[in-house]
This record gives C-alpha cells, structure tokens and sequence, in this order.
C-alpha cells in the first residue's frame, strides 16, 4: 500500500480521525470522501471576502436530510504560516454525522499578512456565512466553531472578542452582520505566547521568544519586543461574561504548545464567569490519535449539540 494513501482511507472509514498538525500539513489536497459527497451538498471555493487582491475562500458542506441544520465552522491550524482548509479537520466529518451544515475556511497565513489580519479574515467568514444562510439553506443564528493549534487560537479570539472593533475589521462586505459565534471548540491553541517558553516541555521543538518562531512572524516581530501586539493576540485579553461556553481539548505532553496555555485560558473564563471544560489527554502531544477516541469525540459532539443545537440561537 502506498504510504501518500493511508491519511485518505483513514478518513474514508474512520472519518473523525484527527492527524497532527505535520501530518496535515503533509496530506496531499484532495476532494472530501466518498460518504461526505453523497450525504452533504458541497460548495467548494467559495469566496467570502477578497482582501490584498487575494481571494477569501471557504468550503461549505450542507447536509441533504436535515431542514435548516446550524452550522460549524473549522479553522485550520499550521502555526499561522501554512496550512488550508482542506477536509475541515474533525469538525466537518463529525459534523456532518450529527446533523450540521459545515464550513471550512482559509485566511490570510502570516507570510502574506501579519495580526490582526487573521482574525479580520476570520471574523469576515463569519458575516458572510450569516449572510448568506437562506441561500444555502443553513441555520446561522447558531454557529459553533473549532480549530486545532494556531486555529485553536484563532476560535477562542472569535470566542471571546465579539464587538471588537480593532479586531472586527473591515474585510468583507457584510458589516450588517454579526461575528459573534455560539460555542467554542480549541483544540491546543497557545494563548499568551510571552509565557509560552516559561512551560515548555524540554523537548520543546523551538523557542517561541525567538525571532523566526510562528508567534514572532505572526506579529510581523519578535514577541518579546512586540508585547503589546501581544496582547492584541491573546484571547485572555477580552474576555467578559458575554462570552460563549468553551471546550478546550490539549494534550499533557505537548511539544509545541504548552498545555498551561490552555489552563491560563480555562481559568480566566471561570474568573469571568464563562462556561468552560478543560479535557487534559494524558501523555497526547500536538495532536495524533490519542485524540480519536469514542470519549473525546462523544464530548465535543454532546458540547456543540447542547450550546449550538439545542440553543436559542444568537444573542
């Protein structure tokens, strides 16, 4: 069996697998599996916003057997400077089993654009699918959103900055519509990176105060000269009562990402009063499939279906 075939099978038989972040990065870009095409109505490339001359896009994926489903949407990882919105990660397969319409976006990587220009993106993506809900047949008053590593931190940022005017940008052409979102699903996103070398394993893959690591090119310089961009960057820093419910989902032995961001992250939404659940997966690292498990995935799928689902849609 060629080894370029196995992600793809993973997915056709399996379909909540969740690779690393490497093994993403690494897939080939294929179309989504077979089960996905004959269950959902798929929309590829669709461009939400156009910002630099570079086309927006984003894929949708809207279940044929449900009247108005509400709608995930997942934020691909890839430390900001790689990364596409290929098959949706886990978000669009277990969505689409459980009863969601599904989109998954690209957004501006840091080698093109440096913060806020992410969130800006990802804040647009967010109006236009409001805007666009009666055309495809979709239910955008409740939006819950996921992402893994650097789309982790990008979900708690839409989490939690809602009304943000520096944050909410004007990329797009529907600032009519809201970007705030329902629910929340980060999976291993840093949040505070001035503390992220202070936690870090000792097999830490780089030094995230260095001048060439992803927060630093994120920042457009190094973090450690760059604090209140810093700032600007961290989830923590907006946070308010009005914020939706969390689930944090990080591996204890994380390589790149220390799980004390997440707990940083935990504990100042419990401060604030925000619904939050922290899921620490022993012994997992950056991703793999200690996170694949019948637990975990039974967990986000019981979280979104109670605070997106079953809500009384946005507020």
């Amino acid at each position: 069996m060629r080894p370029d075939r196995l992600p793809f099978i993973l997915l056709l038989f399996i379909p909540v697998t969740l690779l690393s972040e490497a093994a993403q990065a690494q897939q080939p870009r294929r179309g989504a599996p077979r089960w996905i095409e004959e269950r959902a109505n798929v929309h590829r490339n669709l461009e939400y916003a156009n910002a630099d001359d570079k086309p927006l896009l984003l894929d949708l994926y809207v279940p044929k057997d449900v009247k108005h489903p509400p709608l995930l949407v997942w934020i691909h990882g890839g430390g900001w400077r790689s990364g596409d919105k290929g098959r949706g990660g886990i978000l669009v397969p277990l969505g689409l089993q459980n009863g969601y319409a599904c989109a998954s976006i690209n957004y501006r990587l840091s080698g093109e654009a440096t913060f806020p220009a992410q969130i800006h993106d990802c804040k647009a993506a967010i109006r236009w699918l409001r805007a666009h809900a009666k055309e495809y047949g979709y239910d955008a008053t409740r939006i819950g959103v996921g992402g893994s590593s650097a789309g982790g931190h990008l979900v708690a940022l839409l989490g939690t900055s809602g009304g943000d005017k520096a944050l909410e940008g004007t990329v797009g052409k529907h600032a009519d519509q809201s970007s705030r979102v329902q629910a929340v699903v980060d999976m291993w996103g840093p949040t505070d990176f001035l503390q992220m070398d202070a936690h870090a394993l000792p097999n830490a893959r780089f030094k995230h105060n260095d001048p060439r690591s992803p927060e630093s090119l994120l920042l457009g310089g190094p973090v450690l000269e760059n604090k209140d961009k810093v700032a600007q960057a961290n989830p923590i820093s907006y946070i308010d009562k009005q914020d939706p419910p969390f689930l944090i989902i990080h591996g204890s032995k994380d390589p790149l990402v220390p799980v004390h961001q997440s707990h940083l992250l935990e504990a100042a939404l419990k401060q604030a009063d925000v619904p939050v659940q922290l899921n620490v997966v022993e012994g997992a690292g950056h991703g793999g499939r200690e996170f694949n498990t019948p637990a975990t995935n039974g967990q986000i799928v019981k979280f979104l279906d109670q605070h997106v689902k079953q809500a009384g849609g946005e507020k």
